[in-house]
């Protein structure tokens, strides 16, 4: 049985993300996608769905739904207080919410962005693969919108057993990336690339989910030149001509000018997705 799910409050920002949009970088398509992927995964998991089914990410506020069946969600990702018509619920196992009942995810305690999860996923048009909402192209469904509907499929068969305590991480209170220097590293000067990989960084307020900004020692350059543009990756940092490294997240360009002085590893990227801004920040190789 499917059903529909009304958005009675839509918080700061809240999107659908499944897994992303991957291998059309070449038609500028970046891959957007859940920025925490573990949080998507797990989520998805504890309700019997694939790990890939669509999720709503929300930023800092939370979000609220109005199911029009009963239904079980999963709140996960950055941990936040949970009600169901005004009742404290469950914060990351599976919660049942009744036909009409108001499921309000609150605002975050840590981290950045919670993931709401619904048994047979958020089942709106894919695009290009993908239901993943992308800022920067805009593809996608839109962020949402106070009033808005959103389909959800069929509730998977059967339950998985829930574990008591399901393994979500707590978010950073120190965010270490490591990272592979280049492609660019040659265009800053020996002393920057040591400032790169020993000094402390703080995450900055004005980070999305195109870039983690940071804020901290200004890297020098050896010239002033500038690249023409070239392809970017998930997890490049690049620095602008303040010089201050910026991490490129999911909703990256798939393209840019600016000098990458090196990669953070992939795997590392679920920890920035929830380190909030004020948050120590180390980069190393």
């Amino acid at each position: 049985m499917t059903g529909k799910i009304t958005v009675v409050r839509a918080g700061a920002l809240s999107t659908v993300q499944d897994s992303g949009r991957i291998g059309h970088a070449h038609l500028g398509v970046p891959r957007s996608g859940a920025l925490d992927a573990d949080a998507l995964r797990l989520a998805n998991r504890l309700l019997g769905n694939a790990e890939d089914a669509a999720v709503l990410e929300t930023t800092l506020t939370g979000c609220a739904l109005r199911p029009d069946r009963g239904v079980r969600f999963v709140v996960g990702g950055a941990p936040c207080p949970v009600r169901v018509d005004g009742a404290p619920a469950a914060w990351g196992v599976p919660v049942y919410v009744p036909a009409g009942a108001t499921l309000d995810v609150g605002t975050v305690s840590a981290g950045v962005r919670s993931y709401v999860a619904v048994a047979g996923g958020f089942d709106v048009q894919p695009v290009l693969g993908s239901r993943s909402t992308d800022l920067l192209s805009g593809l996608g469904p839109a962020p949402l919108s106070t009033g808005d509907v959103l389909p959800a499929g069929e509730a998977p068969g059967t339950r998985p057993a829930t574990p008591v305590a399901a393994p979500w991480p707590a978010p950073p209170a120190e965010l270490v990336l490591p990272v592979r220097f280049g492609p660019r590293t040659d265009w800053f000067t020996e002393a920057a690339r040591r400032t790169f990989v020993t000094a402390t960084y703080t995450v900055s307020g004005n980070s999305n989910r195109i870039g983690l900004r940071t804020e901290g020692p200004a890297l020098e350059r050896e010239s002033d030149g500038e690249l023409p543009s070239e392809g970017m990756v998930l997890g490049a940092v690049q620095v602008p001509p303040d010089g201050r490294p910026v991490v490129f997240l999911h909703d990256h360009p798939t393209t840019g000018g600016y000098p990458v002085i090196a990669v953070v590893d992939e795997n590392a990227l679920g920890a920035a997705a929830q380190a909030a801004p004020g948050t120590p920040l180390r980069f190393t190789l």
